[in-house]
């Protein structure tokens, strides 16, 4: 049987921050994962989002294949994607839908696709509204991710990551009946985001897991819980490699329960061409061994 994890509380509206950092950077340290709770988006329009992203997968396949994915912004239908590229299923039991970065400052032009309005009425008021509340969410966690690090607050600021974030929300729909397969069904199949970092949301459905020894075999997966009101927050790849593996991209999945699950995931990327060429390939860490030690250096 699955064991379950405690993950971390953050409180994003902590008056103490400096305790704060210090728990992101041990959650960051040990698991890769913590829960964010008072991050400023309402439970109300997180409703709203789930309710409009119900109406948008229960149209036909013929009218979500009219905005089937295109530079990485749209549909993508059921076995679509593998997730796990070493996994033998015929695809991850899910179907999604991508929204890239919103038009302004930084964006030059809008290439995300939209349910006509009069097919679905709101549908894009709705999701551009959350799209900017967890994006602000986000970027105040950033600062206390710095800190986590033993950096200046405004250290990713300053170096441009957050002038025009390179962010996606992608909505998702895990169905609950599934195909009878003689094979292991994943709703996601194991793997790592890529990003910085990525909030995501549930409708309180079970099925995430994470596995925090990726490299160890066997693998020992873990049940993560749902948390009203709370974010998931994890930590990506690049994250990862600009702190030299100092905090963990923890690798992670969806197991199908036999019920329907709803989910939205922001993608964190927070890069730009100055940040890219200055961060990316020197990590904020240097490393050494000393005595058969890994040991990080500022």
């Amino acid at each position: 049987m699955t064991q379950s994890i405690q993950l971390p509380i953050i409180d994003l509206t902590s008056p103490d921050r400096v305790s704060t950092a210090r728990a992101i950077r041990q959650a960051c340290l040990e698991v890769g994962f913590f829960y964010l709770i008072n991050h400023g988006v309402d439970e109300k329009l997180f409703k709203q989002v789930l309710e409009q992203s119900k109406k948008f997968f229960s149209l036909s396949l013929e009218e979500k294949m009219k905005l089937v994915r295109r530079n990485h912004r749209g549909y993508t239908p059921l076995y679509a994607e593998k997730l796990d590229p070493s996994s033998t299923t015929q695809g991850d039991s899910k179907e999604s839908f991508y929204i890239g970065s919103l038009e302004g400052k930084g964006v030059v032009s809008n290439l995300n696709q939209w349910p006509a309005e009069e097919v679905l009425p709101c549908w894009r008021s709705t999701m551009e509204d959350y799209h900017r509340r967890v994006l602000d969410a986000g970027i105040r966690l950033i600062s206390l991710v710095a800190l986590a690090l033993e950096l200046e607050e405004d250290f990713f600021h300053k170096s441009g990551a957050c002038d025009s974030p390179n962010a996606f929300l992608r909505l998702l729909h895990y169905p609950g009946e599934l195909q009878l397969s003689e094979q292991v069904v994943y709703g996601a199949s194991a793997h790592s985001d890529y990003g910085m970092l990525t909030l995501l949301a549930t409708d309180g459905v079970g099925g995430l897991q994470v596995c925090r020894e990726k490299f160890k075999k066997p693998q020992i997966w873990e049940d993560v819980h749902h948390l009203s009101g709370a974010f998931i927050v994890n930590i990506g790849d690049m994250m990862e490699r600009w702190t030299n593996c100092l905090f963990r991209s923890t690798l992670h999945r969806v197991m199908p329960t036999g019920q329907e699950r709803y989910s939205v995931l922001r993608f964190h990327h927070m890069l730009n061409s100055f940040f890219f060429s200055n961060s990316l390939f020197y990590p904020l860490f240097r490393s050494m061994h000393v005595c058969g030690m890994l040991v990080y250096v500022i």
